[in-house]
């Protein structure tokens, strides 16, 4: 049995031809006991340990890709100077309590090779640009309503929200255009 996500489509080819270089992935078909359905089990659980945590402390840290993030528990919190790991109940509480700053959404997949590559860019980029507010977002299927309503098709994508909407939007591991699109979001 397969599960299709009908909001995210396939362009990495058949298995015998070879895969085009793309700076943006798509997932084909997820099957049930996959090792990602596996993989996303796994984060599932950390994510509930960590937001258990984080409803007794405020926040716990936790470690993806190498890259430190933040899980927001109960408490909505705008924090800038990192990467804080959203899920379909904490984004929206995020963004109102950011109120005029600037909001960058990572929308990306655990598996997802430019996702990867995007992740320690990203992170630098919330390290320097302490105006805004950087998040991250596991497109997995308990975020798949969150990542529906986003209108998300491929991942990597950045969304750019100002005053609770989105203004912006820049597709695929693209870094300087990303900077380029923060730039014009806050300077208008």
């Amino acid at each position: 049995m397969a599960l299709r996500i009908p909001t995210i489509s396939s362009s990495h080819g058949l298995a015998s031809s070879p895969a085009p270089i793309s700076t943006t992935c798509r997932p084909a078909v997820l099957a049930v006991g996959s090792s990602w359905a596996a993989a996303a089990a796994v984060q599932k659980r950390s994510l509930l340990l960590a937001t258990t945590a984080s409803e007794t402390r405020g926040v716990a840290p936790l470690r993806s890709s190498g890259i430190e993030t933040t899980s927001v528990g109960a408490a909505a919190e705008a924090v800038t100077g990192q990467v804080t790991e959203v899920n379909k109940d904490t984004f929206w509480p995020i963004v109102e309590a950011a109120g005029d700053k600037v909001v960058v959404l990572d929308m990306y997949t655990e598996w997802c090779g430019p996702c990867k590559m995007m992740a320690p860019k990203f992170q630098e980029m919330s390290e320097k640009n302490l105006d805004v507010v950087f998040l991250k977002l596991d497109c997995n299927q308990d975020n798949k309503p969150l990542a529906k309503e986003l209108g998300i098709k491929v991942v990597p994508t950045f969304k750019i929200l100002k005053g609770g909407k989105v203004v912006k939007e820049v597709t695929g591991a693209k870094i300087e255009e990303l900077a380029h699109a923060i730039d014009t979001v806050k300077s208008g």
